[in-house]
């Protein structure tokens, strides 16, 4: 099990890597997270919803996501309350105080799902959440200890030394853990290292000696490393030179499945931009409304910042607009939440740009799709994640057909488009045909997949190369050898 002494240390990275490493090595391999906390999901081939980090590390691993591989999914619509995925199927939505008492139930489910591992798998990588040692939630912790203790695994503990504090990070940590918590920790990995080795040298040797544990290895930073984030929304890539594309994509409240960004913050021609609510928003080609985990409440947001006159200014002005998923009921006329889903039951005027309609509705629907785009010759490939169902004139006019099913709805001046398909981007043909339609012409090839898989295998280059296998090795499969 990977943990970490702090939330973003490199827990999910760390373990895609080693996913890929014990891959490529011919071993069977899993990802698992007992308990995630993130907006950014993905459906799994069993129809089911899980973290966005373990389908990247499926991937990794060579397999297909399964909500085995992330039983307990949390995702929050409030400062104090989320909604509960266990086995890739919504239980409800729970406060923080709720929940506390519902672990004894969150827990079984996790067991179930590690055995089930287990058993169809030579070797399970597990990752823990945010860090071990907040002293206000280890009573009854099912996502780090709590699970590892349960389960008799060892642990690697990473830190990111590019945030500062690093060996405070890591004797703090484990300070502050139980006897029998300290003894599970085999050993330390320090993330992002920038610099000379041998200055570091005699803060590692003072860490093992004061620990008592190895440090297992020292990570480099890996510039241009792109993997998709568990949560935090990513900084746009500023190292391009032949930016002929402007997009911006405000950051929602509870904004949801912003990887659906990746392809297009990382493409050479495109520069995106993810803008605060409260910044000035600059010009742009291309505004994109995001997925949310509370539509009604980030709708309230834009317009208590004053987004809606900008919207309107910059079709005014020619620029196009695109909603995906909660963006998208955003741009119709009215939400309806007549239970309650995302928060208190009732309706909201949208901003009235496409003639449809939305209503929450209890069941959520998850699938795997692919089609054509309607606007263009083009493939593409996506999921839903979604409770709402919208109806209206706007339908008429689909971005997709699923098969031969429409989706979506375009503007008839061909200006506003709106999906309920995440990772829009993510297919090369159908990330073409929307910069085209958003008004990049001449564009270089670029395959977003392609990126991802050699960022995967960089990854596992560098594990192999500055990790201690030997270490290691009494905690891997019997003669295993790096790869």
């Amino acid at each position: 099990m990977v943990q970490g002494t702090t939330s973003d240390a490199g827990k999910s990275t760390l373990v895609a890597g080693l996913c890929r490493v014990l891959y490529r090595s011919g071993v069977a391999v899993v990802p698992f997270k007992p308990q995630n906390m993130a907006l950014n999901a993905a459906v799994t081939e069993d129809g089911g919803e899980i973290g966005r980090a373990q389908a990247v590390q499926a991937m990794a691993a060579g397999l297909q996501p399964h909500t085995d591989m992330n039983p307990v999914l949390l995702k929050p619509n409030s400062d104090t309350g989320c909604q509960v995925i266990i086995h890739g199927r919504v239980q409800g939505n729970q406060e923080a105080s709720t929940y506390h008492e519902y672990k004894k139930v969150a827990m079984q489910a996790m067991l179930q799902s590690y055995q089930r591992l287990q058993q169809q798998y030579d070797f399970v990588m597990v990752e823990g959440a945010g860090s071990p040692a907040e002293i206000n939630l280890r009573a009854n912790d099912i996502a780090n200890m709590g699970f590892a203790e349960a389960v008799d695994c060892p642990v690697i503990l990473v830190a990111d030394i590019d945030k500062g504090g690093v060996f405070a990070h890591l004797v703090g940590t484990l300070a502050l853990l139980s006897g029998s918590e300290q003894a599970r920790v085999a050993g330390f990995v320090i993330n992002k290292f920038r610099g000379d080795i041998a200055l570091l040298q005699p803060g590692l040797d003072w860490l093992e000696q004061r620990t008592g544990k190895p440090v297992i290895g020292v990570l480099p930073y890996m510039h241009d490393l792109h993997l998709e984030a568990e949560d935090a929304v990513a900084s746009s890539n500023a190292r391009k030179t032949d930016i002929q594309l402007t997009i911006i994509v405000p950051v929602l409240p509870h904004i949801a499945n912003h990887t659906d960004f990746d392809a297009l913050r990382l493409h050479p021609q495109v520069d995106l931009k993810f803008v605060r609510l409260n910044e000035p928003v600059p010009a742009a080609d291309l505004i994109i409304l995001p997925g949310s985990k509370n539509v009604r409440g980030d709708l309230a947001a834009l317009r208590e910042y004053s987004w809606e006159p900008v919207i309107e200014r910059h079709l005014r002005y020619g620029g196009k607009l695109l909603g995906i998923c909660g963006g998208f009921q955003m741009l119709g006329q009215q939400l309806h939440d007549p239970i309650g889903i995302e928060g208190e039951a009732g309706s909201s005027a949208g901003f009235g740009w496409l003639e449809m309609e939305t209503t929450l509705e209890a069941h959520k629907q998850l699938k795997q799709v692919s089609g054509k785009l309607t606007f263009a010759d083009a493939e593409m490939q996506g999921y839903e994640i979604h409770m709402g169902v919208s109806i209206g004139s706007a339908l008429e006019r689909p971005v997709h057909l699923i098969s031969n099913q429409a989706e979506g709805a375009l503007s008839e001046d061909g200006q506003i488009a709106g999906s309920y398909i995440h990772g829009l981007f993510d297919h090369p043909q159908a990330c073409a045909a929307w910069l085209q339609w958003a008004g990049l012409s001449n564009q270089v090839a670029y395959d977003y997949t392609k990126l991802r898989e050699q960022s995967l295998e960089r990854l596992a280059d560098s594990l192999c190369k500055n990790l201690n296998w030997a270490a290691l090795a009494p905690f891997l499969p019997a003669g295993f050898v790096p790869n």
